[in-house]
């Protein structure tokens, strides 16, 4: 009985510091349950709950094995990560049905402004609701917002030649922050004053850079000689994360061999006995610095396929350099059925064996493809092409064209291992409910 008490007043001890670690830090601020929040936050603060339970351990005389102790500590990560997946979707949820959202003005160019909203209106995720714009200069932005105000080239000379026409603005909107979205025309000392009034007035003010698709983590705020600079870290390519990655690649692929072979030979019966050609197809790919592989597939399609493609030329539904039919007539029957749950995909886990993909990556493109990229396009060859990828978890041959380039890019400049954590983790519901498979 006594043991048991000791443990239970423990454990109370154990979940008190961890709370305040995590409130302390901001980890239960709304805005922190968005894109800005990542797993190495909540690694940062378990370390700082380890240094504290030491020392009360030291004081208290407390004496219970100490790996009996770490391994209850371990078990709080994966808990911790589950809760907050639960908070940010329930916060999702509820700021699509207009709540827990903040009322904003938006103060920039036109151009920018057009920009900026075409983004927030693209994701329901965010706190930002747009309710009124200010436009710098006599260019009309386009309908996303009402015009509340508008401000003019260059510095005013008074410093009410600003903050009356944006105070008038956001009282009368009754708005809860200020967005400011910088350029030539508002940086500086015209920036700074504005930000004077903003915050007297009792409301945040939000400078939005020119930088976008960066993820926070990479971003460290600094000063130099009274100037506020954006230190932005280089996309990881080297060290001990990387050679991770590579691990798991190829201890994950090998597991998944081993534990789907009835799957394979299940499968490769169905291909053998649809329609008459190979079990596997094989198709010339290009990889990681432009450099060519032979990757792997079941195949889908009936013998010849191919060389149907240029007829079929006309029907394609994807815009950009992909072909895609949604009803394409050369794909068997048990060719749909493996498409629509990427099955057809199970060989590539052998490419990923033996270095020419990863388990996550941007799609390996076709040869033909590649040759038609721009400098920007061709930024996707700069990681390994994956089994899966944002563009499955997004949607896949539902996306266009500039939808796909762009959630690749925003994985080869954001990788991290958390990040193919997510993408692991929302691939099985993606290929159950088969969106965008054909």
């Amino acid at each position: 009985m006594a043991g048991e008490a000791h443990a239970a007043w423990y454990a109370a001890v154990v979940a008190s510091i961890w709370l305040l670690v995590r409130f302390s830090r901001g980890r239960y601020a709304v805005e922190d349950l968005g894109e800005s929040g990542h797993a190495g936050l909540l690694v940062r603060d378990w370390l700082i709950l380890l240094g504290l339970l030491t020392a009360v351990r030291a004081v208290s005389g407390e004496a219970s094995p100490l790996p009996l102790v770490l391994a209850g500590l371990v078990a709080c990560l994966p808990g911790t990560l589950i809760c907050r997946h639960l908070m940010f979707r329930h916060l999702t949820s509820v700021r699509r049905q207009g709540r827990c959202v903040s009322r904003v003005l938006v103060i920039g160019a036109a151009g920018a402004l057009d920009d900026l909203i075409g983004r927030l209106a693209r994701r329901t995720d965010h706190e930002f609701v747009v309710v009124g714009v200010c436009p710098v200069g006599d260019d009309d932005p386009g309908p996303g917002a009402p015009v509340a105000a508008r401000l003019g080239r260059g510095k005013p000379a008074h410093l009410s030649g600003d903050s009356a026409p944006v105070l008038a603005a956001a009282r009368r909107l009754d708005v809860d922050m200020v967005l400011v979205v910088s350029g030539p025309e508002l940086n500086g000392e015209r920036l700074r004053r504005l930000s004077w009034s903003v915050h007297e007035d009792g409301r945040p003010l939000i400078v939005v850079p020119g930088l976008t698709e960066v993820a926070q983590r990479r971003v460290k705020v600094s000063s130099v000689a009274g100037l506020t600079m954006l230190r932005v870290a280089p996309p990881v390519r080297r060290g001990a994360a990387l050679l991770l990655k590579a691990v798991t690649d190829r201890v994950g692929a090998a597991l998944l061999l081993v534990s789907l072979a009835p799957v394979f030979a299940v499968v490769a019966i169905a291909v053998r006995l649809d329609s008459p050609g190979t079990v596997l197809y094989r198709q010339v790919r290009v990889g990681q610095g432009g450099r060519q592989f032979s990757l792997l597939k079941f195949r889908t399609m009936v013998a010849g396929a191919e060389r149907m493609k240029n007829q079929l030329a006309g029907t394609n539904e994807h815009d950009g350099l992909m072909f895609k039919i949604r009803r394409d007539p050369r794909i068997t029957r048990v060719g749909q059925v493996l498409r629509r749950f990427s099955l057809d995909e199970l060989p590539q886990l052998l490419n990923v064996l033996q270095g020419h993909m990863s388990l996550v990556g941007p799609r390996p493109p076709l040869p033909d493809e590649v040759a038609k990229y721009n400098e920007v396009e061709l930024r996707r060859l700069s990681v390994k092409p994956g089994l899966t990828g944002l563009w499955q978890v997004s949607g896949r041959s539902d996306l266009s064209w500039d939808e796909t380039v762009a959630l690749d890019l925003r994985y080869v400049d954001n990788w991290s291992p958390s990040l193919d954590f997510g993408i692991l983790r929302r691939t099985l519901r993606a290929v159950v409910e088969g969106n965008g498979a054909y």
